[in-house]
């Protein structure tokens, strides 16, 4: 990307204004991981960034810090209390960091009396300025806001994979959202690079279940980790055994073990940034289609808490391809959003 389309990205999506405060974050890892060469290339692409905020800043009278932390090694994993009273100081906050900070940030900036919005940047690569940030985010932000009143206006979705595993998303009593590159008032959250609509399934949570009844989703939800492909086990909203042999189903049967909320089925996502393409990272890939994660929903609007929240990518280039997601429409029609693992933009238009 050109210093000039950066410039004009920048103002676009952030809109940083006179007497504001800018702030970076940027986790470092430990164990001699600074040393590879891909914190190295996020380091040089942090320091890129900073150097073109601070130059603007000085032009346009706002001021710009970098704030680095010990690495959580997880996504979603709570942020030391100094970052987190960090981020409550700042109006606008850029984090490019290896871990999303999501569950941390995104409650700061949503309570009453906040002054802050946020960029989070989980993975970020710099090939990202060339595709999914390249995007027009008035197109995305029509197809995220059509999308978003779809899911509104869904109270299920039927997925089926290539691998003839069915799974079903109970989607009501929840509301859906968007992001879809703007981040230029207070109290946006968004990913970026941006574009989709997301909506927390129904979890049947204690103080729930007794007026609404038990969670409808269930089903086999096919995944891979490392190359190792397993089959989650679905009931009442959460995953309730893994198939696989192996290692890492061994791995993950215990990582499951160690905290029940981890097993909550906590997100349906579906990326529409038509320049996103696969390239191994959530951040981007997630923009691409059709995502389902796992744990904490809380700040989405759900109902449930964890240590972790991760997105498993189910988009064309993916391990697993040939999926079909229908919704199911609060008339009891079904709308194929979903076909052959392709969005079908044509609906959203």
């Amino acid at each position: 990307m050109r210093y000039e389309d950066r410039i004009k990205m920048f103002k676009q999506v952030f809109a940083p204004i006179p007497g504001e405060k800018v702030l970076f974050l940027m986790d470092v890892p430990n164990g001699g991981k600074k040393d590879t060469d891909e914190f190295k290339e996020r380091l040089e692409m942090v320091q890129d960034w900073y150097n073109t905020f601070k130059g603007l800043g000085k032009k346009e009278g706002f001021t710009v810090e970098m704030l680095k932390y010990e690495s959580t090694g997880r996504h979603n994993a709570p942020l030391p209390d100094d970052v987190a009273n960090a981020v409550k100081k700042s109006n606008l906050v850029i984090a490019m960091t290896e871990f999303s900070p999501t569950s941390t940030i995104l409650p700061i900036s949503r309570a009453e009396g906040s002054i802050t919005r946020c960029a989070s940047m989980p993975g970020v690569e710099r090939s990202m300025e060339d595709t999914a940030m390249s995007a027009d985010f008035s197109e995305v932000n029509k197809y995220a806001r059509n999308l978003e009143k779809m899911l509104n206006n869904a109270i299920g979705a039927d997925i089926t994979f290539s691998t003839g595993d069915k799974l079903y998303l109970d989607l009501r009593y929840r509301n859906a959202m968007h992001e879809a590159g703007d981040c230029t008032k207070v109290g946006k959250f968004i990913n970026f690079p941006t574009g989709e609509a997301l909506k927390p399934p129904y979890e049947a949570t204690p103080d729930e279940i007794d007026e609404k009844g038990e969670s409808k989703t269930e089903g086999t939800w096919p995944v891979y980790f490392d190359n190792n492909r397993m089959i989650f086990k679905v009931k009442n909203n959460k995953i309730v055994d893994i198939i696989g042999d192996g290692k890492k189903a061994d791995e993950m049967k215990k990582f499951f073990k160690e905290n029940d909320t981890r097993r909550n089925l906590a997100e349906l996502g579906i990326g529409c940034n038509p320049n996103a393409v696969i390239m191994g990272k959530i951040l981007e890939d997630e923009k691409v289609g059709l995502h389902i994660a796992y744990g904490t929903s809380a700040h989405l609007g759900g109902k449930v808490k964890s240590d972790v929240h991760l997105d498993i990518v189910h988009a064309k280039g993916c391990p697993i391809e040939g999926t079909t997601l229908n919704l199911i429409n609060v008339d009891g029609s079904k709308t194929e959003l979903i076909r052959d693992t392709v969005l079908r933009y044509e609906l959203l238009i």
